[in-house]
């Protein structure tokens, strides 16, 4: 029976890996359980699957959860996730946490031996260098949890990874893949929360709308996989049918497809090797039809190309540029910036960044906090 541990129990991947636990007590139990500040919700979660640590980020939030299940220890705040991640009581730590947020702690993870499930892709763009060195030191497995690194994951087990010649990664397009650009200046938040495949938290949708997730997913490709930026394309695939590819020198293309559902990527790494049978329908391609392809198109979406000169740069551009993100995107959700303004932003960040060439975490972390304050600076200055 594996421990697992979940960092952002309460969010779209948190509650979906709890639902493969519930659906399989032999094979799982729950060591933690984190959240941000929903209260009510991590209660519930803590009542039925009986962790031994649980996290929340406010302190009186905390000493309520204390008072109702003595028996759970009960952290909270930046620290008490940390020690969360930390606890080498898990043999999995899934981290679904949104945002930067999520680095420090799967560092900590690294540092204690413990496998991670990645669905937390800052982890990845802002430290891919220093991560992945550093799960190399303690060879410490870091399994992929979103859909399309997934998929590529899938496509080179039995294969050769010196025989591959490319990774393709697929992308849905966002709710405005036919829209005009004139006309993206015009998009509304309420607009850009609505994704046509996947359900999934406010900023990944957003980020979804501009291709910055494809843009961010690229980059973690280029450090889970080893593979240069150069080869690795994106191709939109409006079905969302097959998530991700690869071809091999022989050009031989191994693809995994699946329904747009994330049980089937966080089931594969809480049971890798091994898979995990779960209650979802089968694929039915009568049903789906046809299954269609075009490129990205990087006028009118610039995201995705400001997110591959970032990775072409190197040093801590790809930090600046996930931290500028999570700034614009906050902005724009708040009705502080427009849709287009995003890129915008994210472009004088990235021109105005003074990189690292070689870094730690705490330069990680300073690079992030630059940025920021760049990135709010120049929404400042927006008309």
């Amino acid at each position: 029976m594996k421990s697992i541990s979940i960092l952002g129990s309460t969010g779209s991947i948190g509650t979906q890996t709890l639902e493969i636990i519930r659906d399989n007590p032999e094979k799982y139990r729950v060591h933690a359980l984190t959240c941000y500040k929903n209260e009510k919700l991590l209660s519930a979660q803590i009542r039925e699957f009986r962790p031994e640590i649980a996290v929340i980020e406010s302190r009186e939030s905390a000493a309520r959860l204390a008072d109702e299940f003595p028996e759970t220890k009960i952290l909270y705040g930046s620290n008490g996730l940390e020690e969360a991640a930390a606890d080498s009581g898990a043999d999995i730590l899934v981290n679904a946490v949104v945002g930067m947020a999520g680095l420090v702690p799967a560092y900590r993870a690294i540092e204690s031996g413990v496998t991670i499930a990645l669905a937390n892709k800052e982890t990845l763009v802002a430290g891919g260098a220093f991560i992945m060195r550093e799960a190399r030191k303690k060879s410490v497995d870091i399994l992929p949890v979103d859909s399309e690194h997934s998929a590529v994951f899938q496509s080179l087990q039995g294969f050769d990874r010196k025989q591959v010649r490319r990774l393709i990664l697929t992308a849905s397009g966002g709710p405005f893949r036919m829209w005009k650009k004139e006309d993206l200046k015009d998009v509304k938040a309420a607009q850009a929360l609505k994704n046509p495949n996947w359900d999934m938290g406010a900023k990944v949708t957003i980020d979804s709308s501009t291709l910055m997730n494809k843009g961010f997913e690229v980059a973690e490709a280029r450090w889970l996989f080893d593979m240069p930026e150069d080869r690795i394309d994106v191709v939109v695939h409006p079905e969302s049918i097959i998530h991700s590819m690869v071809e091999y020198e022989d050009r031989a293309v191994m693809a995994q497809l699946g329904t747009p559902d994330m049980k089937i990527p966080i089931s594969y790494a809480l049971g890798y090797p091994e898979r995990v049978p779960n209650s979802m329908e089968s694929l039915d391609l009568v049903s789906v039809g046809r299954l269609t392809f075009e490129a990205p198109d990087t006028d009118r979406f610039r995201c995705l190309a400001l997110a591959r000169d970032a990775l072409r740069a190197g040093g801590t551009y790809c930090t600046a540029l996930n931290a500028a993100d999570e700034t614009a995107v906050r902005a724009f959700l708040d009705g502080r910036a427009g849709f287009t303004d995003i890129p915008d932003v994210l472009s004088r960040v990235l021109d105005s960044h003074r990189s690292r060439d070689e870094f730690d975490i705490s330069e990680i972390l300073e690079a992030d906090r630059e940025a920021r304050a760049a990135a709010e600076k120049y929404l400042s200055e927006l008309k």
